[in-house]
């Protein structure tokens, strides 16, 4: 269970940049703000269960992980973020490593 709260944080770790990106247009702005604060605190709590049974380093690789891996895809689906084959080598090196992590543990 500890895993599917890992990966749950790790999904709403990438709903806090995103509201933050939402706020930037006046329309959006409380939206996203709001949004942003209640996916920081459900990805929080989600972290923090867990940590009850996973390693505290390898628990904060992979939630970091999805999240920037997460992040990055949303920016380049939604938000016309400009792409490059480094960019998309350096999102496959953070699933990699996600990847070892999990095997690892």
């Amino acid at each position: 269970m500890a895993w599917l709260y890992l990966f749950l944080a790790g999904l709403f770790e990438i709903g806090w940049p995103v509201g933050f990106k939402l706020s930037q247009q006046p329309q959006w702005r409380l939206a996203g703000i709001t949004g942003a604060v209640v996916c920081m605190a459900v990805s929080g709590f989600l972290l923090w269960l867990a940590q009850k049974q996973i390693p505290i380093g390898t628990a904060y690789a992979v939630w970091t992980g999805i999240g920037a891996a997460g992040t990055f895809l949303v920016g380049v689906w939604f938000f016309q973020d400009p792409t490059s084959l480094g960019r998309y080598l350096g999102v496959a090196m953070i699933i990699g490593g996600v990847v070892v992590l999990k095997l690892s543990a």
